[in-house]
């Protein structure tokens, strides 16, 4: 709802002489809370119900934490416009330590992302690492109850909702590489002409950050490559500088004893060329059979 709401006050100062509602929606990510997205249907469980209200014109658009979309759209759809990154960084939260090194052995991390737990597991073997779904009030709540000794969350979450004063460190990328998209939000509208003949990919247009659109579509590419689902823990983050952009990207099996990284330069105007190439250098570290028993994994899970 932040988001939407932050995206209505840019419209509305763009276009002071429109009329700008929000339709507030729950989508089935939000309700199914006892399982991990992984189980349960992946990303698309955060957008499928908004894109049937577009469709059936209720709304005009959608606003979507851009890690939550799926790389492949269903037809007749596009994203609009990609906003202004906030931090793309996760953050360690907890009431009584400062940070994963602290955490005695036996402690209970909560976490709602494969990738996290894959990076977690990796270098803190006696940590144990247990599913923490719902909104960030509730993930936040969990915690305060003493169900979790630290939990790993979003630093864009906790900055946009006023809350940054709950981390207790940021896990730099070096550290946790993030999701792709991850702090970027996107606007998916229904593509092509539209009966009243308003051209809304012009009118979002000017929302458009076009630095972080190309280092997401870098971070996207690899991700689509390999079946962007949530049920493999990938990671794949850009950084431009000037007009070259960097990918570093990693594959690896949940418990993370097993994992591949790559990273690559190119020029900032050819994304997806860079992310194909990143996903190609992963190819080549038996990426495919690290995501295959994943997949594996999972099939056997649910």
């Amino acid at each position: 709802m932040w988001q939407a709401e932050h995206v209505r006050d840019r419209l509305a100062a763009l276009y002071p002489q429109c009329s700008i509602e929000i339709l507030g929606m729950t989508t089935r990510g939000d309700q199914i809370l006892d399982r991990t997205l992984s189980k349960v249907g992946g990303k698309g469980l955060f957008v499928k119900e908004l894109e049937v209200a577009m469709a059936e014109g209720h709304a005009d658009l959608a606003v979507h934490s851009l890690k939550d979309v799926p790389m492949e759209l269903p037809e007749g759809f596009a994203l609009a416009a990609v906003l202004e990154r906030e931090d793309p960084r996760d953050a360690f939260v907890s009431n009584d330590y400062a940070s994963l090194d602290e955490l005695p052995a036996g402690s209970v991390v909560g976490t709602s992302s494969l990738r996290r737990q894959a990076l977690v597991a990796s270098r803190y073997p006696h940590l144990v690492i247990k599913p923490l779904r719902g909104n960030l009030d509730t993930r936040l709540a969990k915690l305060d109850r003493g169900d979790y000794a630290a939990i790993i969350l979003a630093a864009a979450g906790l900055k946009r909702l006023g809350l940054p004063q709950r981390i207790r460190a940021l896990l730099e990328p070096e550290q946790s590489l993030p999701a792709a998209g991850q702090g970027a939000m996107a606007i998916e509208i229904v593509s092509g002409p539209r009966g009243d003949g308003v051209d809304l990919a012009a009118l979002l247009a000017p929302l458009n950050h076009v630095p972080t659109a190309q280092a997401v579509a870098a971070e996207r590419k690899v991700s689509k490559v390999f079946g962007g689902s949530c049920q493999v823990p990938l990671a794949a983050y850009a950084l431009l500088s000037g007009d070259t952009l960097t990918l570093r990207a990693m594959v690896a099996t949940p418990d993370g004893s097993r994992s591949a990284h790559a990273q690559a330069s190119g020029p900032a105007s050819a994304p997806e060329e860079l992310g194909g190439q990143v996903a190609q250098l992963l190819q080549q570290q038996d990426a495919n059979d690290i995501l295959a028993a994943c997949r594996q994994d999972a099939a056997t899970d649910a």
